[in-house]
């Protein structure tokens, strides 16, 4: 089902997720939920790829990304690894409803161990876009915003603006 997407200054996107321990049929439906949102999301505004349960009030440490390749749900993910090379990307979220973008910087690759909605445990590398994508996401389980990552106030700009300059 579409859910709502909270946006930025609900207090619900501050606080810190549990972990999941029970793969039932429960956790089944807030991932279709989490898919459905970020399908209708893509449909409405043309872009995004990821999107964490708080993202829709749910504090529970689950993840969706929807990509063109791939879908598929990281339940309890936790980064375990991180590479001293780092990046500087243009950074936006359904919770600023992506009228913004913010300059932040990440660490280029990262290895994220997680399961999957059986509770299967899984561990793997996720580099460039998709390393971004996940330490984003993962950030939201923590109660960690984008925003949060700026060094200066001015690596901030409006969508339309980022469109112009950065949109390929």
């Amino acid at each position: 089902m579409i859910k709502e997407i909270l946006l930025i200054g609900n207090p619900v996107l501050r606080e810190k997720s549990k972990d999941v321990t029970d793969f039932s049929k429960d956790l089944t439906n807030l991932i279709t939920d989490l898919k459905d949102t970020i399908i209708d999301f893509q449909k409405r505004k043309g872009m995004g790829r990821g999107i964490a349960a708080p993202q829709i009030g749910v504090l529970k440490k689950v993840v969706y990304l929807h990509l063109p390749d791939r879908s598929f749900a990281l339940v309890n993910p936790e980064i375990t690894w991180k590479s001293k090379e780092t990046m500087q990307v243009w950074d936006s979220c359904f919770s600023f409803d992506v009228a913004f973008f913010v300059k932040t910087e990440r660490y280029r690759s990262i290895k994220v161990k997680y399961q999957n909605e059986k509770g299967e445990k899984s561990e793997e590398i996720f580099q460039d876009d998709l390393s971004e994508l996940l330490q984003h996401e993962i950030d939201h389980l923590h109660g960690v915003l984008a925003t949060d990552h700026l060094k200066d106030n001015k690596d901030i700009i409006l969508r339309a603006e980022w469109e112009k300059r950065y949109k390929n």
